[in-house]
C-alpha cells in the first residue's frame, strides 16, 4: 500500500507510519502523555497498519518538505458518521494560514468518504487562533460541551453539503 498523502496548494500532509506515531508518543514527556485520549491510545495499541483515521499527518511545505506541524483525525467515523479533527502548527510557523489549509484538507478528505456526514473539532472555550481557523473553514460554533478528555470546550461542526 502506498503512503497516503494529501496535497494542498502550499502543503502536503503525509500520513505517519504506525512506528513513527508510536515513537512520537514514546518520546513525549509524561506530562504531555497524560493529555492523550485513552480511547485513542487504545485504538493505536491495537492498530496493525497505517490508518488515516488513527495516525497523524505531518504537515510539510510542498516546495521544500520543511515540517510545519501535525494534524489528523481523532478516530474512525462513528456509526453516526462523525469524525473529529485536530491540528497543531509549530510556533515559529504560525500566522501563515497553514492550520487553516490543513484543516480544510482534512475536511475535504473526510467528506471524500461516504460514511462521513459531519466533521467536528473542539477548542478552548474562548476566542483564539483555533476558533478563527475553524470559522474560516466554515465550521459553526455549537456551544460549550464537556469533553471526557479535555473538560469544558467549544464544539465546532461542519456538515457534508447536500447534493
Amino acid at each position: 500500500m502506498s503512503k497516503i498523502q494529501i496535497e494542498t496548494p502550499r502543503l502536503k500532509l503525509a500520513l505517519q507510519s504506525l512506528d513513527e506515531t508510536r515513537a512520537r508518543i514514546d518520546a513525549m514527556s509524561e506530562t504531555d502523555k497524560v493529555n492523550l485520549s485513552a480511547d485513542w491510545l487504545s485504538l493505536l495499541g491495537s492498530a496493525t497498519s497505517a490508518d488515516p483515521w488513527l495516525l497523524g499527518f505531518n504537515i510539510q511545505l510542498r516546495d521544500s518538505n520543511v515540517f510545519v506541524g501535525q494534524c489528523g483525525f481523532k478516530g474512525p467515523p462513528t456509526p453516526e458518521g462523525v469524525v473529529e479533527i485536530a491540528y497543531c502548527v509549530e510556533p515559529d510557523r504560525q500566522r501563515n494560514g497553514y492550520a487553516t489549509e490543513a484543516a480544510r484538507a482534512l475536511v475535504h478528505y473526510a467528506f471524500g468518504h461516504n460514511e462521513v456526514l459531519l466533521v467536528r473539532a473542539h477548542t478552548l472555550p474562548e476566542t483564539n487562533a483555533s476558533t478563527r481557523v475553524l470559522t474560516r473553514c466554515g465550521f459553526r460554533n455549537m456551544g460549550e460541551v464537556i469533553d471526557p478528555d479535555d473538560g469544558p470546550v467549544w464544539r465546532w461542526e461542519i456538515q457534508r453539503e447536500s447534493a
